[in-house]
């Protein structure tokens, strides 16, 4: 059987550049609408329904602390607003402003016209979709090992 070590390398080398690329396009299509890519994302976590800090940062696979950061500069600015949360008096729930809403709308022209370029650029639609799914895939590989290595789950006191 050959090695899996080179293709896990080689996986996170490409998500990592991947990683990077996403951001950059991000960061273009979310200048004009005076938001930068990590605003864009946070408000795009809240935009359907308020969420958390905390469950935005799981969401979202980063820290809760990154997220406050940005949720309060979010709030600063007049993007997103605090409101309270029936389940957790201190936790309270992140969601978009009028003037959040009418940033994200202002992307929705340009993403939409980015995902039609890289869908062409990908053979299609379906090509698209057979991406998303080996990307989810390996996602919830990593979530299945992450979650047996945990050391509740070994009884390891890290």
């Amino acid at each position: 059987m050959p090695d899996p070590a080179p293709l896990l390398s080689g996986t996170a080398l490409s998500v990592f550049r991947l990683n990077g690329q996403f951001l950059s396009v991000a960061e273009g299509l979310a200048r004009p609408a005076g938001l930068t890519a990590a605003w864009w994302q946070v408000l795009g976590a809240v935009l359907h329904e308020p969420l958390p800090v905390s469950g935005i940062a799981r969401a979202m696979g980063i820290t809760r602390q990154s997220v406050q950061r940005i949720a309060d500069l979010l709030v600063e600015r007049g993007l997103a607003a605090y409101e309270p949360n029936p389940a957790h008096r201190r936790a309270k729930l992140l969601t978009p402003t009028e003037a959040g809403h009418a940033a994200m709308a202002r992307i929705t022209p340009g993403h939409a016209r980015f995902a039609a370029r890289l869908a062409e650029e990908l053979g299609g639609e379906t090509e698209f979709e057979v991406v998303l799914g080996a990307l989810g895939r390996l996602s919830q590989a990593l979530e299945t090992l992450e979650a047996a290595d945990s050391p509740e789950r070994q009884g390891i006191d890290r």
